[in-house]
């Protein structure tokens, strides 16, 4: 493939443990300024700068392998070293897989180069297969970055192509990402999941802000995205959301030592935290 590509399939296929089909993993290609950092919002996502010669480049749309026969997705690391018990449940739902990635994103294929919607579709595919994952490999936060991934890349087509209803796919995945945080961070506390199985906690690709990232995180969408319709569980859960992202910029050289990222992220959404609660902030 020309080197002017922004992507390139493998030359040697994988076998799907699934269905065993043969498999071409799409690679993204980052060398010659395909790839040009912008800000980081405060959702901890870096944004990338389109360049004259390769135009927008998403990375985030090939982290996660798909087979386009059995719709069997994980992130690349775990798609072959799935655990033999998993199988047979993923291979069960394959048909519910096909009948819900249709009605939410229409007739697509993971044979060609990804773009915007197969990469979304890949996340959402993903976060159906984790649920069969056993505990040790930390499939709960797995889900919730897939969503927020999801949710991410619905945003940037919502840009490029308002009015089909990506903003409302989009919140969908946020709220399902709030949901799979939540559980991550209660199921990390109580010892029933660790957070440890996963290397790259992200929640993008260039950093990995680690455990703090997920605590921030969390927050984040606890405030943005949680439910409002009951006032006393929405303030119990804003409180413990406030309670965690304050352990993040608290007193100590530890605190002095978290990436400014956190640091002032944390502190802004505690303000606005204690803003809604009706309490100065400390």
């Amino acid at each position: 493939m020309a080197t002017n590509s922004v992507s390139f399939f493998a030359k040697k296929p994988i076998s799907c443990p699934i269905c065993d089909a043969d498999i071409y993993r799409e690679e993204l290609r980052t060398g010659r300024g395909r790839l040009n950092a912008g800000e980081l919002t405060e959702e901890l996502r870096r944004l990338y700068i389109p360049s004259e010669k390769y135009g927008r480049v998403n990375p985030l749309v090939y982290p996660v392998t798909v087979c386009g026969s059995c719709l069997y997705a994980a992130l690349s690391e775990d798609f072959e070293s799935i655990p033999p018990e998993c199988v047979r449940a993923i291979e069960a739902d394959t048909e519910t897989r096909s009948e819900f990635l249709h009605e939410l994103f229409g007739s697509i294929s993971f044979d060609a180069p990804r773009d915007d919607v197969t990469g979304c579709a890949a996340y959402y595919l993903a976060t159906e297969c984790y649920e069969h994952f056993p505990a040790e490999t930390s499939p709960t936060i797995k889900r919730g970055i897939c969503m927020l991934r999801a949710a991410w890349i619905c945003n940037d087509l919502e840009a490029q192509r308002p009015g089909e209803n990506w903003a409302h796919l989009a919140n969908v995945f946020y709220r399902k990402a709030r949901f799979y945080y939540t559980l991550a961070v209660e199921r990390e506390q109580d010892g029933t999941e660790t957070i440890s199985a996963i290397r790259h906690l992200g929640p993008d690709l260039d950093k990995n802000y680690g455990y703090d990232g997920v605590l921030y995180i969390y927050g984040l969408l606890e405030y943005r995205h949680g439910p409002v319709g009951n006032p006393d569980r929405r303030e119990e859960a804003l409180t413990e959301a406030k309670r965690t992202v304050a352990r993040l910029f608290g007193m100590g050289k530890a605190s002095r030592s978290k990436p400014s990222a956190i640091l002032d992220n944390a502190r802004a959404l505690y303000e606005e935290i204690s803003g809604e609660l009706g309490v100065k902030p400390d």
